[in-house]
């Protein structure tokens, strides 16, 4: 079974990331409106939707995070490469 993390007032916490601190979490947008938005908390990154702050957040280590920006430069999330079902 694996291990997931859990989320509450305090925190987002992981079993092998540690806890990501929500009330030292300094929410950023790259612009106003914008619907991701970003907070660095120590060495682990949150990543949440805007419309849905109290919804769930994604958290990163700063390696993961490394990779996931390069992937996003890289194109990897444009969805002509993302392998969609089509309906």
């Amino acid at each position: 079974m694996t291990e997931r993390p859990t989320h509450d007032s305090a925190g987002v916490s992981h079993p092998l990331k540690g806890t990501f601190d929500l009330d030292r979490a300094e929410w950023r947008s790259s612009a106003a409106g914008g619907d991701i938005e970003v907070a660095f908390v120590d060495e682990l990154i949150g990543m949440r939707n805007a419309q849905d702050p109290d919804g769930p957040v994604l958290v990163f280590t700063e390696d993961e995070w490394e990779a996931f920006l390069a992937g996003a430069k890289d194109g990897e999330f444009d969805p002509e490469e993302l392998e969609i079902p089509q309906t």
